[in-house]
């Protein structure tokens, strides 16, 4: 029997990024854990956020994907404000990944974030919440990095289990 957890990624990645979605949904697989997207394997038929909601109820665990989906090459940050400053080249992810771990967060669901470098803002700013925010894996990952990866979710899905087993 598979855990099912939710997984936070767009529906339209590079083929870089589809790589490395592939490569930790097979080791989400290989720890019996069974991914569950909107848009992937899951498909609304009411208003999205809603399902999102009623999708993340039926799972113990949340993996928030950050990958660059917006290139801001040049703008104003905070405009007619005290922190108001321009900005170049930043890369933004999905604001569905925002909201998604936010419904995830308020549910009590064990989370785990891995953000692409480059990638900042909501849940992938430093500081957020008790989050910590990894370093999104390359598409051909080295042994050493691979290890990392597989130690990290390994020590998400204790909490996961706990969450799953706690009735």
């Amino acid at each position: 029997m598979s855990i099912p957890v939710f997984v936070s990624c767009p529906s339209t990645l590079t083929e870089q990024q589809e790589q490395v979605r592939r490569l930790l949904r097979i080791e989400l697989e290989h720890l019996r854990l069974e991914p569950r997207t909107l848009g992937r394997s899951d498909y609304p038929i009411n208003n999205p956020l809603k399902e999102v909601k009623v999708l993340a109820k039926h799972c113990s665990g949340g993996v928030i994907l950050g990958f660059s989906q917006v290139l801001v090459t040049s703008g104003i940050l905070k405009p007619d404000t005290e922190q108001q400053k321009e900005i170049q080249n930043r890369r933004l992810a999905s604001p569905w990944n925002d909201l998604e771990a936010g419904i995830l967060f308020a549910l009590g669901i064990p989370l785990l974030v891995f953000c692409e470098d480059g990638v900042s803002g909501g849940v992938f700013d430093l500081g957020t919440g008790d989050l910590f925010i990894h370093s999104m894996p390359g598409a051909s990952p080295s042994e050493e990095t691979l290890d990392g990866v597989k130690g990290i979710l390994l020590r998400w899905y204790g909490q996961v289990q706990q969450h799953y087993y706690r009735d």
